[in-house]
């Protein structure tokens, strides 16, 4: 069982993000870390395409490294759409023609999955579960990836709508459509938080 994600990254990203351009040690001092530990989780980042590196020369000998968020990066962080969402759902839910409503959320899911898609690529179902959990965790979404015998399990430790899924659990399906485009595979939601479960998990049906 893979462990939960962590956040440290997200909050790096958004040190960045508020106080511009930073050194490691800088960075080190700010989030109380080791420069080592800054470096492996710049590591991370740099390899994600969130955060890019400009080399500082300051006479001779080797140069200084300054850490600044990609317009990737930027876009993954300071952003809180809950309102706008809530706004756009209810008005969505307020379309009476069933299969005009199908079609627009059917066009929503698509439009996530193409945005999604890039990032999830691995070879095996078990692989393009870990990628989705990677790309949630720079959302501060915790989701893990577990066995179940044979099968994989993708499991919600939090829901990522929390405030819509609690007013209409359509989302829940689209959000099991949205992982099946991304795996390639069928899914069927196993358990709901919204049932009583301690979290929701997905599974090739």
């Amino acid at each position: 069982m893979t462990s939960l994600p962590q956040n440290s990254d997200g909050d790096l990203m958004e040190l960045l993000r508020t106080a511009g351009p930073m050194g490691v040690h800088e960075l080190s001092q700010a989030i109380g870390v080791t420069p080592t530990a800054v470096r492996q989780r710049l590591g991370r980042l740099l390899a994600q395409g969130v955060v890019q590196r400009e080399a500082i020369r300051a006479g001779r000998g080797r140069p200084r490294h300054r850490y600044e968020l990609t317009e990737k990066g930027l876009r993954l962080t300071g952003s809180n759409f809950t309102d706008l969402a809530l706004a756009l759902w209810r008005e969505i839910s307020k379309i009476e023609d069933f299969n005009v409503r199908r079609t627009l959320l059917g066009r929503v899911v698509q439009a996530l999955a193409g945005a999604y898609a890039p990032h999830v690529h691995g070879k095996t179902t078990t692989d393009r579960m870990r990628e989705i959990t990677e790309l949630l965790a720079q959302r501060r979404v915790p989701f893990s990836v577990q066995q179940s015998g044979d099968q994989p399990v993708l499991t919600a430790h939090a829901c990522p709508y929390p405030d819509l899924a609690s007013k209409d659990r359509t989302i829940c399906a689209l959000e099991r459509i949205l992982f099946s485009e991304l795996l390639h595979q069928n899914l069927q939601l196993a358990q709901c938080r919204l049932d009583g479960a301690a979290s929701c998990q997905f599974q090739p049906s």
